[in-house]
């Protein structure tokens, strides 16, 4: 459950804690509005922290966990982490980020500050390579897998609950081992599945669904433009960003299709989405491409995510900005964006055999 890779950088991140006060408060964080991924690294490190190194530590995220899928894993699973605008970052020495980075512009950390660890599985970034400690794998499925291998290398008995979400943010990661996964990944999962609450998991999986859920769902189906290979959708105002990754998610389902972006807008941003079923799209430096210096974004080979402040633009401006964008990314993927068209619902009329 461990590599030779994971035994050396916790001999180094054994060694850079034994120089420091075991009395300093940490505070781990993620990503803003954190997915599976980020909240199971995030325990797992936490559980690391405290178990091997005798710390006190506290767990932390900017934005809101939306997705339901999400918020059913932090209460079935017992999961803590705080909202970070409940906390203050003086009553913290030392702070960790996971699946994140430094100066990436998707999560909350001070400028001013220094990390002193980071676990992330994207890209290294150069602040990062600032930091006292980082651990960067971008070969890696997920953060989950790099902290999971830190437990096993420690010897840690992994509890049930953090088992079970180390499993579930490698499955969601990964999209069940469809999407960026390496050896490590699949090895970590094989040995975390009999020590998890597969009943548990089935109850995350299929959280209760609100009316908004489905009526953002029939905003995006009635939203659908498309050319070539491409499908976009425009969501509007969302009640939660999380939405905007899982309708690009789902919009790659549509069959023909190979890219998809989808947008939405959330207290003063406007949120993009890229999806790609090429392993090679390398969808985080297209999306840093298409925002350029007017946004943030990232991702890696299949996946890219970003936002656009709009907090003095109107809705016409944004339905503007949006639109330029998706044309923007139609061109760079070598489409013609001037002829991006809404989906032709009619076919569907004229093609019985296309009913349920």
């Amino acid at each position: 459950m461990t590599t030779e890779r994971t035994e050396e950088r916790l001999a180094a991140l054994t060694d850079l804690l034994a120089a420091q006060s075991p009395h300093e408060r940490w505070l781990v964080l993620t990503h803003d509005n954190p997915d599976p991924d980020a909240l199971a690294a995030a325990a797992a490190l936490t559980m690391l922290l405290r178990k091997a190194f005798d710390r006190r530590v506290t767990i932390a995220y900017g934005g809101i966990i939306g997705r339901a899928e999400n918020r059913q894993m932090v209460r079935t699973l017992g999961l803590t982490p705080s909202p970070l605008r409940h906390l203050a970052w003086k009553d913290y020495k030392r702070f960790a980020l996971v699946d994140c980075q430094p100066g990436t512009g998707n999560n909350q950390f001070p400028d001013h500050l220094g990390p002193d660890l980071v676990f992330d599985h994207h890209p290294i970034r150069r602040a990062t390579r600032d930091a006292a400690f980082s651990d960067v794998r971008s070969d890696y499925g997920a953060t989950a897998t790099i902290l999971a291998e830190y437990l096993g290398a420690t010897g840690i008995a992994i509890s049930r609950p953090i088992a079970t979400a180390l499993l579930y943010a490698i499955s969601t990661e990964t999209q069940d081992f469809l999407r960026e996964f390496s050896n490590a990944d699949r090895q970590i999962y094989d040995t975390l599945r009999p020590l998890s609450d597969l009943r548990s998991l089935a109850k995350i999986q299929s959280p209760p669904l609100s009316l908004a859920y489905f009526h953002t769902l029939r905003r995006a189906v009635e939203a659908m433009e498309t050319v070539s290979t491409l499908v976009v959708s425009h969501l509007g105002p969302v009640h939660q960003p999380d939405i905007v990754p899982e309708v690009a998610d789902l919009l790659l389902r549509l069959e023909g299709k190979t890219w998809s972006l989808c947008t939405g807008t959330f207290e003063e941003r406007l949120y993009l989405s890229v999806r790609t079923t090429n392993p090679r799209g390398d969808a985080g430096r297209l999306m840093r491409r298409l925002l350029g210096r007017r946004g943030k974004g990232g991702g890696h080979g299949m996946i890219g995510g970003g936002w656009i402040a709009v907090s003095e633009a109107g809705d016409g401006k944004v339905e503007a900005l949006r639109s330029r964008l998706a044309v923007r990314l139609a061109k760079m993927l070598k489409k013609k964006g001037d002829r991006l068209q809404p989906i032709d619902w009619s076919v569907i009329d004229r093609d019985p055999g296309e009913t349920a």
